[in-house]
């Protein structure tokens, strides 16, 4: 949420101060209470990064898409309370039925990766690249972003893309266009891009804060263009934690999000999505000695879960994603008592234009295979 909209009074009111003085036993007490009551009116989803004071509430766990997904799924819920991020929170809204409304428990639960593309700095650099390359250039986001981005990418021919299918998608839209432009996480990009067979020096980044083309090579041999964005957890795991585990462990696999800076992910053992690395640990032998490198909430739930394993975080200093953090039990508490009392509050509403043009960029992604 921008500081305009803090200025504009768009974003609700804080917390009251009641909700500060409850113990979290009262605080659990009164939100099965209210589960309960509501039944299959209310649908809670919770991303994998959640803490787990939130995520023992969750109906379904999951990627924020995939999240989305099944809140379409689910037209019996009339109150969808998204334990996650704004941006998860629009695409649930884009996705489901008008009948029901999708909640945010904190409103200031951003995301630093979405909000490093907005529409003015990616409108104004599509005119920049459109007058230097032409119309050769598709447009692909991450679902790591604004609703208003997935519009713009939607309107322009291009698609989605999430962790787990990013090498289906670029390849498809290297069949339609000569290059393209890869919105907002350029690491994302440039490891899928690198596992395609793009050479690095076929990469250009554009500055959103200066505007100009980050390459070095020629126009002709540019084929994928990374927008200069990042996540701000996984960019904090480094080759000098790689090697510290070398060094000291080598027996220890380290695995890896592709949200990772390159030199990361070309050091490390594997890397995949979310989802991936669930699945890598779930299925590996007892013993197995693991260094993680993706948020920390996660982390700890798999060593919680998998205690058959030898698990640890890559980076020991790590600290969970902090907006994903602002989700509480407070909030959580406060967003569905106000459900019960009728009183409309923290919905993420996106615009019907809005929704219609970003529904084309994810559905183009769901048509691949």
């Amino acid at each position: 949420m921008s500081i305009v909209d803090l200025v504009n009074g768009q974003v609700a009111t804080m917390l009251p101060e009641r909700y500060k003085k409850y113990t979290n036993e009262e605080m659990v007490e009164k939100i099965w209470a209210i589960k309960q009551s509501l039944g299959t009116k209310l649908f809670i989803p919770g991303h994998h990064y959640q803490k787990n004071e939130v995520i023992q509430f969750a109906d379904e766990t999951g990627d924020s898409l995939q999240l989305a997904q099944l809140c379409a799924a689910n037209e019996l819920a009339e109150h969808i309370v998204f334990c996650g991020v704004h941006f998860m929170a629009e695409t649930a809204d884009i996705l489901t039925k008008p009948h029901q409304k999708v909640y945010l428990p904190d409103m200031r639960a951003g995301c630093s990766m979405a909000d490093m593309a907005d529409i003015y700095q990616t409108e104004r650099a599509w005119n920049h690249l459109q007058e230097r390359f032409g119309d050769t250039i598709l447009p692909l986001t991450y679902v790591n972003s604004t609703a208003a981005i997935k519009a713009f990418v939607g309107r322009n021919g291009g698609a989605t893309v999430t962790s787990s299918n990013a090498k289906v998608i670029v390849k498809w839209a290297l069949t339609q266009k000569k290059r393209i432009l890869f919105l907002p996480d350029q690491h994302l990009g440039r490891n899928t891009s690198y596992d395609l067979g793009i050479p690095l020096t076929h990469m250009a980044v554009w500055n959103p804060l200066t505007d100009v083309l980050e390459f070095e090579g020629r126009d002709d041999d540019c084929e994928v263009i990374l927008w200069k964005g990042h996540c701000s957890v996984h960019e904090n795991f480094t080759v000098e934690n790689i090697r510290y585990i070398r060094d000291n462990e080598p027996d220890r696999q380290v695995i890896v999000h592709p949200e990772c800076t390159h030199e990361v992910v070309m050091q490390s053992d594997d890397n995949g999505s979310t989802k991936y690395i669930i699945e890598q640990i779930t299925a590996a032998p007892p013993g197995t000695k693991w260094a993680i490198g993706t948020e920390m909430n996660l982390v700890n739930r798999l060593m919680d879960v998998h205690p058959e394993q030898d698990i640890i975080s890559l980076n020991p200093l790590m600290c969970p994603c902090l907006t994903m953090n602002r989700i509480d039990l407070p909030h959580l508490l406060w967003c569905l008592e106000n459900i019960t009392e009728g009183i409309e509050h923290n919905i993420i509403s996106v615009d019907d234009c809005t929704s219609l043009e970003a529904t084309k960029a994810l559905d183009r992604m769901l048509q691949r295979p």
